[in-house]
């Protein structure tokens, strides 16, 4: 395998992008809290026959898409400059890493924010608490999917950025034909 100038990518280099995409999994798991705990709660009532959202005009449950968002783009930013502060270079394998790691923490995140937070079973939960008792629904994502990507690609263009501004440059070229001086 080689790397972008035809490098071999060595075992070290491996090792290391599977340490940053380890490190970027479990560091889902503050995400994943730091959304429990900062996203809009969504809030419900029953009536004793049926459960209504108690503000049919809020934006809580875009809320806390856009909170999860928001929070995956800045640790994926972090990690991205993390790993470039510490390495100086790019590389596949560090990339492949912060991309991984991201997309693995994200999805972590995102379980423990959903198994932590109120319970999914709303009926029970509203028959529980009882009629016009308020009280919060499910943490969900609904725009999953753009929401999984966020931290992995934040990650990417935050390296890409950082490894094209301040990481080591190649040596310019001899320009060709340059005249090269005669002994008559």
């Amino acid at each position: 395998m080689s790397g972008p100038a035809g490098d071999p990518i060595t075992a070290a280099e491996v090792l290391q992008g599977v340490l940053v995409a380890l490190v970027s999994t479990i560091a889902g798991a503050v995400l994943g809290v730091l959304w429990l705990n900062l996203a809009p709660r969504v809030l419900l009532v029953s009536d004793g026959k049926g459960v209504y959202l108690r503000d049919s005009e809020g934006e809580a449950a875009i809320g806390s898409d856009g909170t999860f968002v928001l929070l995956a783009l800045a640790f994926g930013a972090l990690a991205a400059l993390v790993v470039f502060l510490l390495k100086r270079r790019g590389g596949i394998p560090l990339v492949l890493g912060l991309a991984l790691g991201g997309g693995l923490g994200s999805l972590l995140a995102w379980g423990l924010g959903v198994y932590f937070g109120p319970t999914r079973d709303v009926v029970a939960h509203a028959k529980a608490v009882g009629p016009e008792v308020v009280f919060d629904a499910p943490l969900e994502l609904h725009l999953g999917a753009a929401a999984m990507l966020a931290w992995p690609l934040a990650a990417m263009a935050v390296h890409l950025v950082l490894t094209g501004l301040l990481g080591p440059r190649d040596p310019e070229p001899e320009p060709w034909g340059a005249p090269q001086p005669h002994e008559s």
